[in-house]
C-alpha cells in the first residue's frame, strides 16, 4: 500500500545563510555565477598542500625512526634485542632485551581494557538503548568530559590517591605499580570507547528491532542477540582504538608505573612501558647521538609498529561497518 501524503515528510528548504566578510571575496558575487577558474586551482592547491603536509609528516617520523634504527642495529644485532631478557642500556652492564618494556606495556595496558571494555560498553548501551532523548544529550557530554581531562592529573591521582587506597586492600602493593596505573588509565579510556560504541549501536536501523519485537523477543534479548551483533564492527574498532591509546599513554605510566623495566606479569610491582623510557632518556642526561640515546628511536620504532598495527585494523573494522548495507 502505498503510504498516504499525509505520512510523507518532504524536507523543507534549508535556511540561507549570509556568508562571512571573510569568504565574500572568495565567493561568486551571484549564484548563477560560476567562480572563476584561477580561484578554483587555487583552492584546489591549498587543498592539496593540506592533505601533503600530514603525509610528509608523517613520513618524515618513519624516515627519522628507521634510520636510527638502522645506526642502531649496526652496534647491537637484532638477536641481542629480541632474545635477552633484560633492558639496562644506561648501566655498565648494559643489556638491549625490548621484552621487559613490551610486558611492562602490555601489561598496563591489559589492566587498562579491563576496566574500560566493561564500563564503555555498558554505558554506551544505556545511552544508545535506554536512556531518554533528553538525558542522553546531556549525559554523553558529561561522561566525554574525562576525555579533557589533562592526563598528568590521571597520573598524579593514580600515584596519590588511587594507589593508596589499593594499598589498604593489597598489602604487598608497591607505590609504583602496574595495577593502579592500569585502573586509572581505563578510567580515561572509558569516554572513547562509550562514544564510538554508541555512534555503532546508535547507527542499527531500528527495523532490525522491531523485527525482533514483532518476533516476541524481549528488550535483552534484542540489544544482546540483535543489536550487538549489528554493531560489533564499530564496537571492535572502538576497543582497538582504545587499546592502541593505552599502548601510547606516556604520563600516567610515567608517574605511577615506575621505571624498572621488568619481564613480569605480576601487577603489584614496579614496571616500565615503552613510553615510560622515551621520557626517562628524553629528561636531558644521555648524549646525544650515544648508542643510548639511539635506543629511544628504537623503542619508539617498535611502539609506532604496534600502534600502526593496531590502528590499520581498527580502520578495517570501521570501514567493514561502513559499507554495510543494514546500516
Amino acid at each position: 500500500m502505498a503510504p498516504s501524503s499525509s505520512a510523507v515528510r518532504v524536507p523543507s528548504e534549508p535556511p540561507r545563510v549570509a556568508p562571512s566578510s571573510t569568504l565574500a571575496g572568495l565567493l561568486p558575487s551571484s549564484p548563477g555565477r560560476p567562480a572563476s577558474p584561477l580561484l578554483e586551482r587555487l583552492l584546489e592547491f591549498g587543498l592539496l598542500a593540506c592533505a601533503l603536509l600530514s603525509v610528509a609528516t608523517t613520513a618524515g617520523i618513519v624516515a627519522v625512526l628507521a634510520w636510527e634504527t638502522l645506526e642502531f642495529a649496526r652496534v647491537v644485532p637484532l638477536r641481542r634485542l629480541l632474545l635477552d631478557t633484560q633492558w639496562t642500556p644506561l648501566f655498565h652492564d648494559q643489556h638491549f632485551g625490548i621484552w621487559p618494556l613490551i610486558a611492562g606495556t602490555g601489561l598496563t595496558a591489559g589492566i587498562s581494557m579491563l576496566v574500560a571494555l566493561p564500563i564503555g560498553l555498558l554505558a554506551a548501551i544505556y545511552l544508545s538503548e535506554f536512556a531518554p532523548p533528553l538525558l542522553r544529550r546531556y549525559l554523553k557530554p558529561a561522561l566525554e568530559l574525562l576525555a579533557g581531562i589533562p592526563t598528568i592529573v590521571y597520573g598524579y591521582f593514580a600515584l596519590i590517591f588511587v594507589t593508596p587506597a589499593l594499598q589498604k586492600v593489597l598489602p604487598g602493593l608497591a607505590g609504583f605499580n602496574s595495577l593502579g596505573a592500569g585502573i586509572v588509565l581505563g578510567i580515561m579510556l572509558v569516554p572513547m570507547i562509550s562514544s564510538l560504541s554508541e555512534d555503532a549501536l546508535f547507527a542499527v536501523p531500528n527495523s532490525l528491532r522491531e523485527a525482533a519485537y514483532a518476533l516476541g523477543a524481549g528488550r535483552l534479548p534484542t540489544i544482546f542477540r540483535v543489536v550487538l551483533p549489528s554493531a560489533t564492527s564499530g564496537i571492535k574498532a572502538s576497543v582497538i582504538l582504545a587499546g592502541s591509546r593505552a599502548i601510547g599513554e606516556t604520563m600516567i605510566v610515567a608517574i605511577a608505573a615506575g621505571q624498572q623495566p621488568r619481564l613480569t606479569l605480576d601487577p603489584r610491582v614496579p614496571v616500565e612501558t615503552m613510553t615510560a623510557y622515551v621520557v626517562q632518556v628524553s629528561m636531558g642526561d644521555t648524549p646525544t647521538g650515544t648508542l643510548e640515546y639511539r635506543t629511544i628511536f628504537v623503542v619508539g620504532a617498535v611502539l609506532f609498529l604496534m600502534t600502526f598495527a593496531m590502528n590499520a585494523l581498527s580502520h578495517r573494522f570501521k570501514r567493514r561497518l561502513l559499507s554495510s548495507p543494514e546500516t
